[in-house]
């Protein structure tokens, strides 16, 4: 009985009400994330591909090596680290900055494979039909790979919405943030927090996956 009172006690409204607030952070710094990450991480990914002389192979370099490095040190150094340069990011800008940076890196590997995966000989096709290469590349064979890169590319943005966690090491007000301050005041809501936080993280990334999933059927409907 006295577990059930405490799952009662942690789940009331001013409690719920701080936590979903943490909820809103973590879609706030998600979002944003995704579409920065995705633009910048198409673009390297393409640059590397590309095989452009030294550029590719120096956007190549800086992808391994970032790609390599824990997150926590990346979201540590931006928030730490940059004012130190001159750049004092606010909270939520050093958290979207720090994983945009990790999953743009992610994400041109991904970008990359996918390209990769074409046949060549669409770009053959593209170029003998009097395209530029830049022009099959972006009309022909970026669309087709874009449709390979769905299931790792949501792979990827499910992860970066679980990451948003680690912010907490700059006292980002996320969901899990919030929910270290609410157990904090009563240790007997541990293990509620950690159930609540469980079923809001799977809400948002199962809801990710079911608009991958959706545009997936539409882009295979459009072939």
């Amino acid at each position: 009985m006295e577990t059930v009172q405490n799952f009662i006690n942690a789940y009331s409204w001013t409690n719920i009400h701080y936590l979903l607030q943490g909820l809103w952070v973590t879609v706030e710094v998600s979002v944003a994330s995704i579409i920065l990450s995705f633009i910048f991480g198409t673009i390297l990914g393409v640059i590397r591909y590309a095989n452009i002389k030294y550029v590719s192979a120096i956007i190549g370099f800086i992808i391994d090596l970032i790609r390599n490095l824990p997150l926590l040190i990346i979201i540590f150094f931006t928030y730490f680290g940059l004012p130190n340069l001159g750049f004092k990011p606010a909270i939520i800008e050093a958290a979207i900055l720090a994983m945009t940076v990790f999953e743009s890196m992610m994400i041109a590997e991904i970008v990359r494979s996918g390209i990769m995966a074409v046949d060549s000989g669409q770009m053959e096709g593209a170029l003998s039909n009097g395209l530029s290469y830049w022009q099959g590349l972006r009309i022909i064979i970026l669309p087709q790979a874009l449709r390979n890169m769905i299931p790792a590319l949501v792979s990827q943005f499910i992860s970066l919405v679980k990451d948003t966690s680690l912010a907490t090491i700059i006292v980002l007000p996320e969901m899990m943030y919030h929910a270290q301050i609410i157990y904090g005041q009563n240790t007997n809501y541990i293990i509620p927090m950690f159930v609540a936080l469980a079923v809001l993280y799977f809400v948002v990334c199962y809801a990710l996956s079911l608009i991958a999933r959706y545009f997936e059927k539409r882009m295979s409907y459009s072939k």
